[in-house]
């Protein structure tokens, strides 16, 4: 069964939906269950999700809140689609707090440098908000882009990343 938790963070509210194994399905800046469920593809969705504590990801979302801000590496993630995007999430996962990359930048480290919209596609369908970083691949020109969760948020993350 999964379960959920939400928590107060600087950001605002910040939902985990987790896997009976710990593994975060869904997260983002949101109270609200129905804004993460149909992220979740539909061969791993959830039928049921229950309140409960959030267990480690949600240790290491206070965690990271609290300073340090490699907890939600080590953090499992259960996303599926086809392989590139699978591929890309692993790969931004690798992408170190304090330094974001471009789009472009991103797509190479995909394996695909030709592939920059694919690599834009896998930010914008990222479902584990914070354990899969999309908040630190940025425009060519160091603006931005898009952030399912809003500028202000994903300006903050990065300020906080960068101290």
């Amino acid at each position: 069964m999964s379960t959920c938790t939400t928590l107060d963070t600087p950001d605002g509210p910040f939902t985990v939906v987790v896997d009976d194994d710990g593994a975060v399905l869904a997260s983002g800046w949101t109270a609200a269950l129905g804004d993460l469920v149909p992220l979740v593809h539909t061969g791993i969705r959830p039928s049921r999700v229950e309140p409960g504590d959030g267990g480690a990801a949600a240790e290491a979302v206070r965690a990271y809140y609290a300073g340090q801000l490699s907890a939600v590496d080590g953090v499992p993630v259960r996303q599926r689609s086809g392989a590139f995007l699978e591929h890309a999430w692993e790969v931004l996962r690798t992408v170190p707090a304090g330094g974001p990359v471009t789009y472009t930048e991103f797509a190479a480290k995909a394996g695909r440098p030709a592939a920059v919209r694919a690599a834009a596609s896998a930010c914008a369908r990222n479902a584990a908000a914070l354990f899969v970083p999309c908040h630190r691949v940025l425009r060519t020109d160091g603006t931005l882009g898009g952030f399912r969760w809003g500028l202000p948020v994903k300006r903050s993350l990065l300020d906080r990343e960068t101290g």
